[in-house]
């Protein structure tokens, strides 16, 4: 044997199963067909937001959280439905959606912290939901941001391999691309593949696929942890569901070209089961990277609640199409109504007083001030009278972004931009208009306005996130602002399915000796934790969960 574990992908589950397994004093080789400069994956340019339950960070804010309230949030939003027959679909994505809120509500804060996570005192409200109390959508502020965003999430897992890698108990195999797993006696004993030629490129940055080589390497386990399939846009169109309409013809891509979905498919054709690969998470809040790194690279917007949204045509989208609420709910508004399946695109209209207070770009290169750790930054940039730097920077130079002194000029530039002069500019104003009529009085029959006060009551969004109610023709708070938001492909939500130990199972339900799966590649655990709505800060969560589960089942077991 190579060694007693191959891991195959450098990203946060595979880092995270390592460092259980090193811990255990396991032997582990890491297979990874990036450079080493990739190392821990998708996490590193992520915001790094964790789903924490009644965490010391929420009470300080006055947040009342709860187990039960988190799990009944969960279940709203999961929706699992897939739970018939001899061997359901949501069976055992079911119990990991339990055992992520479990691991929330308990130990996952502390072991972070072990581990040398650090949180700010930041806590965001994500995923606002659908309107319900037993519907999708976090009822309470649960996104608590990590100093150094997602490479503090990622980094401190890095570095343990790195440190194991220098007394030998770890070993890297970078630019090594897995074709196939290798079977002895129906038992996975480890791995095949190619050797990609050398590619010094930084990370993020496509690389070679030139093979020059072959390998084969063994084990008495082997971990899938490849991630999922949003850098493939074919791959996305082929398991999109009709459910959410037709996929654009025009997405843009919010993770590297090489999260491409391969091992996934590599794993189905020897035998493994792949479940619920029709649920999937992409934002409808994308903007083309102005300094992209990979090709069509794509910024979040993590917006809060008071930009009016507007479809392509120029009407205001209903709830629960509102900035920060639902996700899938708003992608399948634009994807299903018949008049906007030739458009790609949908709109915000701001202003500079709610840019500057209520923009947050997804992304730890989009955040200097936290993923830094520069707590005077932090203050300079989200309290002070300009938008954050990176903000203003995509206002200035993103080429989603029109910028007017007044709204007939800023409609003009809209129409402009798209060549589709589908804006017409009374009914523009009249949107604008009744929306700034709500704001009047402190109370509103308008769902957008009544979120914006409601939103205001936390402490939290009242200092950071949430500008203070105000009407978007009132020229005290301009510049007015137009912004194009294209659909970002991001997360799959199904996958390998996987027992509560990260047992990879075949069709029969049975799990196959010798492999495991953790991460995005289990679909965050059983192959669809998530069921179908994700309450965010749950993907790096769910990477650190399946991860650690995997690590210890492994090492108990050999």
């Amino acid at each position: 044997m190579d060694a007693d574990v191959i891991v195959i992908g450098g990203g946060l589950a595979g880092l995270v199963a390592t460092s259980e397994l090193v811990r255990a004093g396991k032997r582990v080789i890491v297979v990874d067909q990036e450079n080493a400069a990739n190392l821990g994956g998708q996490a590193f340019w992520s915001f790094g937001g964790i789903f924490l339950v009644d965490s010391p960070m929420q009470r300080r804010l006055g947040v009342k959280d709860s187990f039960d309230l988190a799990w009944q949030d969960w279940q709203g939003s999961a929706a699992w439905d897939r739970l018939d027959g001899e061997h359901p679909e949501d069976e055992w994505a079911q119990r990991w959606g339990r055992a992520y809120v479990e691991f929330a509500a308990d130990e996952k804060r502390t072991w972070l912290q072990e581990h040398g996570v650090r949180f700010t005192p930041v806590v965001g409200w994500a995923e606002r939901g659908s309107l319900s109390a037993r519907g999708h959508g976090n009822s309470v502020p649960r996104f608590h941001v990590p100093w150094g965003t997602g490479t503090g999430i990622s980094e401190p897992f890095a570095d343990e391999a790195r440190a194991a890698a220098e007394t030998g108990r770890v070993v890297f195999r970078f630019r090594h691309r897995v074709d196939g797993l290798t079977f002895t006696a129906g038992r996975v004993t480890g791995i095949h593949g190619s050797v990609l030629a050398a590619d010094d490129s930084p990370r993020g940055v496509s690389s070679s696929r030139q093979v020059v080589s072959t390998f084969e390497l063994s084990a008495q386990a082997v971990v899938i942890a490849t991630g999922g399939i949003g850098g493939d846009h074919e791959r996305v169109r082929r398991w999109w569901p009709e459910r959410l309409g037709t996929p654009p013809k025009k997405m843009v891509t919010g993770v590297p070209a090489h999260v491409d979905g391969r091992m996934l498919d590599i794993a189905a054709d020897q035998g493994v089961r792949l479940v619920n690969r029709d649920r999937m998470w992409h934002y409808t809040e994308g903007v083309q990277n102005w300094d992209p790194i990979w090709p069509g690279h794509a910024i979040r917007i993590l917006p809060g609640p008071s930009s009016l949204w507007l479809d392509a045509r120029g009407r205001r989208l209903p709830p629960p199409g509102l900035p920060g609420y639902d996700t899938l709910g708003t992608l399948r508004l634009l994807r299903t109504t018949p008049d906007l399946a030739d458009y790609d695109y949908s709109w915000f209209v701001l202003d500079q007083t709610i840019i500057k207070k209520e923009f947050a770009l997804s992304g730890s290169e989009q955040n200097p001030d936290i993923t830094n750790r520069d707590r005077a930054l932090l203050l300079r940039s989200r309290l002070g009278r300009t938008a954050p730097g990176p903000v203003e920077a995509f206002k200035t130079k993103g080429a989603d972004f029109v910028v007017a002194a007044t709204l007939d000029e800023l409609v003009r530039g809209m129409n402009d931009l798209t060549g589709d002069h589908l804006l017409d500019p009374d009914a523009v104003r009249d949107q604008v208009v009744a929306r700034d009529r709500e704001l009047v009085n402190p109370y509103s029959k308008d769902a957008q306005a009544m979120g914006i006060r409601n939103s205001r009551r936390f402490l939290g969004d009242r200092i950071f996130r949430t500008a203070k109610p105000h009407a978007l023709l009132d020229p005290a708070h301009g510049p007015l602002i137009a912004v194009r938001l294209w659909v970002v492909t991001r997360k799959s939500l199904g996958g390998i399915q996987t027992d509560l130990q990260g047992r990879a199972l075949n069709a029969e339900g049975v799990p196959i000796a010798g492999l495991y799966a953790a991460g995005e590649a289990a679909g965050f655990g059983g192959g669809g934790a998530h069921g179908y709505n994700a309450l965010e800060g749950t993907f790096l969560g769910g990477c650190l969960l399946t991860g650690r589960t995997v690590g210890r089942a492994i090492a108990a077991s050999l």
